[in-house]
């Protein structure tokens, strides 16, 4: 009775649900560590956890409400999301509240709203949205690459100036989304060329800026320094650790890693985390090896894998195009983004900015990323019920063959 009432509640894929469940277990203890040089600044030992707190409820909540809706229904939101979303991006310019020597951000009621994580969904509904339209016999109408590459490049465009890091990472989603979207391999071949030369462009502009160009009161090329110092100092050889400068935020990370042997100091137990500066969002991953070993951090790294392999397979079980292009993209989004904030920590790729999804202490993008949780429910609540379905007609149909094959014998006799 118990399991039936949950399974009432809780519908979709179960796999996904238990993702989920340990992603924000995961979160909640480790956020409440991390925040402790937060707490000893306030005074107030329960409210920086308590805030997070809030966050996850609600986003579960969210979670909860958008996985009972029709999949189908998804397919109404660029129409609103996608103008918002564009001039949201261009409000930032204007107003956007500066963290980090980065505007992001805007405020809304007394919240800070992130508008690139809206822009982020959008790009990949829509994108998901096309490809199912555009599907041919042999690959999809090319046609469909031209619209994809309109929405991709404009909001890409805007999101780029303050966060280069989370624009090339939706470029890459939609370059997959193509590909497993029967795009022209031609094409796709092209838009590669294009890249490697808008990639090589913008690295030479990069490193031409000068250092002290991080004062410059451009909109558009202030950040170029600190994506400078953030290559440099990734691919400059070191003969010893910077706890000081510029590069001190990857020096505290792999200290934390290098002390956390297999099992870890247990949680509530870091040291980096008084000196590691944003603990508690963009290297969260180093201060969940160092308190939970290399076995913790493993097991975070299968949760998101997991998750894409879950994905996959719901979607290879869809009998519509839509809900598998979007779960597939929605999957690859938090994976990827996942993966870039990891080796971030473990000091495999440059300092980027990008939190862990569903586990970094964030406001906006925590609310967004429990919403493509919700999503990915839907559809796979969809193709469920559709499988049972088509489960029930071909037993229906193996027994009206057997009834049909007893009364020929019976006929016969």
């Amino acid at each position: 009775m118990e399991f039936s009432l949950f399974k009432n509640i809780f519908k979709g894929d179960k796999v996904i649900w238990m993702v989920y469940f340990f992603l924000s277990l995961v979160s909640i203890i480790e956020v409440y560590s991390a925040t402790s040089t937060l707490s000893y600044k306030s005074g107030d030992y329960l409210g920086p956890i308590m805030s997070h707190s809030i966050y996850i409820f609600i986003g579960a909540l969210l979670a909860w409400g958008i996985h009972l809706i029709p999949c189908r229904w998804f397919k109404l939101l660029p129409v609103l999301m996608l103008p918002l979303s564009f001039f949201l991006l261009l409000a930032v310019f204007f107003i956007g509240v500066s963290e980090n020597d980065a505007a992001r951000w805007i405020p809304i009621f007394g919240i800070k709203f992130q508008p690139s994580e809206m822009a982020k969904a959008a790009v990949v509904i829509s994108v998901a949205q096309i490809l199912a339209s555009m599907q041919g016999e042999k690959q999809a109408n090319p046609k469909a690459f031209k619209y994809i590459m309109w929405i991709t490049v404009i909001i890409c465009g805007l999101i780029a100036p303050e966060n280069l890091s989370t624009a090339g990472m939706l470029f890459g989603v939609v370059f997959l989304m193509m590909f497993i979207g029967r795009v022209s391999m031609v094409q796709l071949a092209k838009l590669v060329a294009v890249i490697g030369l808008a990639i090589g462009s913008i690295i030479s502009f990069i490193m031409l800026v000068p250092d002290d160009d991080g004062e410059s009161t451009s909109k558009v090329t202030h950040r170029a320094a600190t994506w400078k110092n953030r290559i440099t100092n990734h691919f400059s050889e070191k003969d010893t650790l910077d706890l000081t400068g510029k590069d001190a935020q990857t020096a505290y990370a792999q200290i934390a890693i290098a002390t956390s042997n297999v099992v870890g100091k247990l949680p509530g137990n870091s040291v980096q985390r008084d000196f590691l500066p944003q603990a508690y969002s963009d290297f969260i991953y180093a201060i969940i090896i160092e308190e939970l070993g290399l076995a913790g951090g493993f097991f975070v790294l299968m949760l998101y894998i997991i998750l894409l392999i879950r994905a996959g397979k719901i979607a290879s079980h869809s009998e519509r195009n839509f809900p598998a292009f979007l779960i597939i993209g929605l999957a690859l989004m938090l994976v990827s983004q996942a993966l870039v904030n990891m080796m971030v920590a473990v000091g495999l790729f440059p300092v980027t900015g990008q939190n862990l999804p569903l586990i970094s202490r964030g406001g906006s993008s925590m609310l967004v990323n429990c919403c493509y949780i919700g999503m990915m429910l839907s559809i796979s609540r969809y193709v469920n019920k559709k499988q049972e379905i088509k489960a029930g007609i071909e037993t229906i149909e193996e027994e009206t063959s057997m009834t049909n094959m007893y009364y020929n014998d019976e006929n016969l006799k």
